[in-house]
């Protein structure tokens, strides 16, 4: 139709939080990867490369709550 406008209904915010989500997804591939990788390769600092996986996790996690609020706080 010529000269209508077409109306734009949703909230953009769900794109945002979807492509947000990719960056910790791919971080967390990264930390688990390494970390069985270097469990492998030395067996006996297992338990030392689970506590730093679990505080990466954390920082990680992190990443993907901060996306989720960014909408709420901003918008």
């Amino acid at each position: 139709m010529k000269g209508t406008a077409v109306d734009i209904s949703g909230n953009l915010a769900v794109i945002g939080y979807g492509l947000a989500a990719i960056g910790p997804g791919i971080g967390l591939g990264i930390l688990f990867g390494k970390t069985i990788e270097s469990t492998a390769r030395q067996p006996e600092m297992a338990g030392q490369l689970r506590t730093l996986m679990f505080i990466g996790l954390a920082f990680i996690e992190v990443l993907a709550l901060l996306a989720i609020a960014t909408p709420f706080i901003f918008g």
